[in-house]
């Protein structure tokens, strides 16, 4: 049984308020100490406040920007797939700088330790009511939320994704989209909506016809009223627009749900009454409509396609003015300008983690949009004083002690976890696990240290030839030297099917899974692409040619002693969150905290980087640690 919302907010006021997070560090007795970087000074007349991929996290950490990001094609050489020192030169940043710190992978260790950890929603806070204030004020400001917030953290795990709803109406979220918002059952998703206190938009989302004709439907219909059901008629669960007074301007805002999501999650698990699709002409055919009967000043797009699906959007809709994206987690430092034939459509980006504000000034004259001024505001934790109501409730709901009344709509958290039953959600997930020799990060096409050190444990776990883990981009970083604890763990981790299982798989079969999956990352056509990043294979090394087409990307799959993988040969294979069905394993995190406990000092010997073919002049490619051909 999930929380109400009402028994949460109770559970969190009988909790202590007292010193959990203090949020901030030597310079917080001030805004910024760098040149008041927070306050912008409004240059048009509405002012679009940007944040997205926040995947839980509501407490500072340190994310680390990735040194692979490939583009080919159309993408090739072009924001977002240039990386590192090509980046810093393509946007005039000083290395060793601060915005060097926030957009690149570059000397992350030492500029970690000079400028800290970034994000946290008491910063976060902090900076959107200081846009606001600087906007002339709350009425002259959109807030817009990318999705994947209420999913990516221990509590949000626990709590259904309540804490979250709960921070984000705090902060002033006025519109949002979903994506792994969907992936709690379709009625916590449902209540989780009636919570929030902005729009919960969705254009592209449907109800299969099937269950519009179902009395489970009905029911639920009537149980949540209109965020059970927005429209009958057109089969629309979520409304896909909403006009906003923006300024004494009317902006028209379209939300765009991740097109992939029946895909990509378990739809039959969670939202077996919804299907999702980029749905390209409905798009199109609401913008006309739009202009036609609202005749607003400006029309805009909260999305979460990613960064290439968008531009290529703009590229072929006319009558969008800007388009504000999630899902690839690039925190793009300057927008790409998209020429269409109805003129011009701005796309953007901002990041992951609540690393970015994104701060967007239109100008606007006589119904249109005439210019704008742009800046993506990276959150450094230490130079901002933290609101104090976003920590006094951030503080609260981590004194939330843990009860199978929060979590039992996943039996087998509790079943694996009898000895967390009474402690609190900060004492359990301040658990030092180990310490760690490199640095662990995960975002990039291929590896990463915390993606091998799932696989590791996946492999210890179940006796394993090969364990696989799935390309999510997700995940805060921890810096070497530092303590890896159960925080840090449960960032890269939570998710609602976290089942681990073992499976008996040809050679051939694994070939063809890498091919399948290396097509949906590196297909041209940005429209086929389904996300994430290249599966993570532990125990196997193998060379890739993303160029290629299907079937001929993958070659020299060898297991870690050399030995070329048999076509014919069954292997056995561990691996987590399925999609088709839920495996039968302990839970993700339990497997990894048990291998790192073990470890005490973590030392990755050997980190399975694939060899990649063909890129050495690829502007998203730098220090790749593995090998080039």
């Amino acid at each position: 049984m999930a929380l109400t919302r009402r028994d949460f907010i109770k559970v969190l006021g009988a909790g202590s308020a007292a010193g959990l997070i203090s949020g901030c560090g030597n310079n917080a007795d001030k805004l910024s100490s760098q040149d008041n970087r927070y306050e912008v000074a409004k240059t048009g007349n509405a002012r679009i406040l940007h944040i997205t991929d926040t995947h839980g996290n509501l407490l500072p950490n340190y994310f680390r920007e990735p040194n692979v990001n490939l583009g080919f094609g159309a993408t090739f050489g072009q924001l977002p797939h240039v990386v590192g020192n090509k980046l810093l030169k393509k946007i005039g940043v000083k290395a060793g700088s601060a915005d060097a710190y926030a957009f690149t992978y570059n000397n992350f260790e030492d500029l970690a330790a000079k400028y800290g950890k970034t994000g946290g929603f008491g910063q976060i806070k902090t900076v959107l009511d200081s846009l606001r204030e600087s906007a002339g004020g709350v009425q002259n400001t959109l807030t817009l939320d990318g999705g994947d917030t209420w999913q990516g953290s221990g509590t949000s795990l626990w709590t259904r994704g309540a804490d979250m709803v709960e921070a984000c109406n705090i902060l002033g979220v006025d519109v949002m989209v979903g994506h792994w918002e969907f992936t709690y059952r379709e009625e916590e998703t449902l209540k989780n909506i009636g919570f929030f206190k902005g729009d919960f938009l969705g254009q592209n989302v449907r109800i299969i016809e099937d269950a519009l004709m179902a009395d489970e439907y009905i029911t639920m219909t009537e149980k949540y009223g209109s965020n059970g059901l927005f429209d009958e008629d057109k089969g629309l669960p979520f409304k896909p627009y909403v006009i906003k007074n923006v300024g004494g301007y009317r902006i028209a805002v379209i939300g765009q749900a991740f097109p992939r999501t029946s895909n990509t999650n378990p739809q039959k698990y969670f939202f077996p009454d919804w299907s999702f699709g980029l749905r390209e002409d409905e798009m199109s055919e609401l913008v006309v409509d739009i202009r036609k009967n609202e005749k607003p000043d400006a029309v805009i797009i909260i999305s979460h396609n990613g960064m290439d699906v968008d531009i290529k959007m703009a590229s072929r809709i006319i009558g969008i003015d800007a388009i504000f994206g999630g899902h690839t987690h690039d925190g793009m430092p300057k927008p790409v300008e998209v020429k269409n034939a109805g003129g011009v459509t701005v796309v953007t980006n901002a990041g992951c983690s609540g690393k970015y504000i994104g701060v967007m000034d239109l100008n606007i004259k006589d119904h249109k949009v005439m210019g704008y001024e742009y800046k993506m505001l990276p959150i450094l934790t230490d130079f901002i004083k933290p609101n104090a109501a976003m920590v006094s409730f951030i503080n609260k709901m981590r004194t939330t002690k843990y009860d199978k009344n929060v979590v039992e709509a996943r039996s087998t958290e509790m079943s694996n976890n009898p000895d967390r039953v009474g402690k609190t959600y900060d004492a359990i997930l301040t658990e030092k696990l180990c310490t760690t020799e490199q640095t662990l990060y995960r975002r990039g096409n291929f590896m990463g240290t915390w993606d091998q050190v799932l696989v590791n444990s996946l492999r210890e776990e179940h006796n394993a030839d090969f364990a696989m883990s799935a390309g999510v981009r997700w995940g805060t970083s921890v810096p070497a030297g530092y303590d890896v604890t159960m925080e840090d763990l449960m960032t890269n981790t939570s998710m609602t099917y976290g089942e681990t299982y073992v499976s008996e798989l040809k050679g051939a079969h694994l070939k063809e899974i890498l091919e399948g999956i290396a097509e949906n990352l590196f297909v041209q056509d940005p429209y086929l692409q389904s996300g994430g990043d290249m599966v993570r294979m532990g125990g196997m090394n193998y060379t890739i040619d993303p160029a290629l087409g299907l079937g001929q990307r993958i070659s020299n799959m060898k297991d870690d002693e050399g030995t070329p993988i048999d076509s014919n040969k069954s292997y056995k294979v561990s691996g987590w969150a399925q999609v088709s069905s839920v495996g039968n394993g302990r839970l993700m995190w339990d497997v990894a905290a048990d291998y790192l406990r073990k470890k005490k000092h973590l030392n990755l010997t050997k980190v399975n980087h694939p060899t990649i073919k063909g890129v050495n002049n690829n502007s998203g490619i730098e220090n790749y640690d593995g090998e080039l051909i």
